[in-house]
């Protein structure tokens, strides 16, 4: 990870504008730039929170163990967006029980903690920018959640198949990394991806899927 210092940053975070008083002027001006290469960890599990966490460019994927030894990936924090869970980690002062990796070249700030907490505190246009963000982020975990107990294995499968190829038909994902995106097992994924490819949706090679019916994909998306 190496570390620059910048000034104009603020601008991609809209909801900080507004912040003109002094605690929050010095929370901002406090922080500094990141890059993290594909793979660098962003912190890990464990760790003490010593930073507010904002992503200028690129994307942070926080992945938590299970004592089971399976792993999920609980979000992505994409351009624009705080941590949900190092903001969590800050409020309640304690140690991050997930750790997040650079999926590709990310650019972030970092705000030190005692700047941050006293900003929360000195500063009105900071504080509802801090929870305003937090709210949002929070929401979408809930919505994971919610998805993870209630909602058919074979939707958010085909939802994320669709999510990750994006506008390619080749997707490069294994199906051990998939069944970490969905929080299932490598069995259970590929016994959902053999169903597809049998009925023609998908067509598996070792290390790849390729997307074959997106019309079909996103009807399945869409069942409860």
């Amino acid at each position: 990870m190496s570390t620059t210092q910048r000034t104009d940053w603020v601008q991609h975070f809209p909801g900080l504008a507004g912040v003109d008083d002094p605690a929050g002027r010095t929370a901002l001006e406090s922080g500094r730039e990141v890059h993290l290469q594909p793979g660098g960890i962003a912190f890990r599990l464990g760790q003490s929170c010593d930073n507010y966490l904002l992503v200028i460019e690129g994307s942070v994927k926080v992945r938590e163990l299970a004592a089971s030894g399976r792993e999920i990936v609980l979000y992505r924090v994409r351009n624009g967006e705080s941590c949900v869970l190092t903001t969590a980690c800050l409020l309640g002062t304690g140690h991050y029980s997930a750790e997040g990796i650079a999926e590709q070249p990310t650019r972030a700030i970092l705000i030190p903690a005692p700047r941050f907490e006293h900003a929360l505190n000195h500063s009105p246009a900071f504080r509802a920018f801090v929870f305003r963000d937090y709210g949002q982020r929070l929401a979408e975990l809930l919505t994971l959640i919610e998805d993870i107990a209630f909602r058919r294995l074979d939707a958010r499968l085909a939802e994320r198949l669709l999510q990750l190829a994006a506008d390619n038909d080749t997707l490069r994902i294994t199906h051990q990394e998939l069944a970490t995106e969905l929080g299932s097992a490598r069995e259970v994924i590929s016994r959902q991806l053999k169903d597809m490819q049998r009925r023609g949706l998908v067509a598996l090679e070792r290390g790849s899927i390729h997307l074959l019916d997106r019309s079909a994909l996103e009807r399945i998306a869409e069942r409860d």
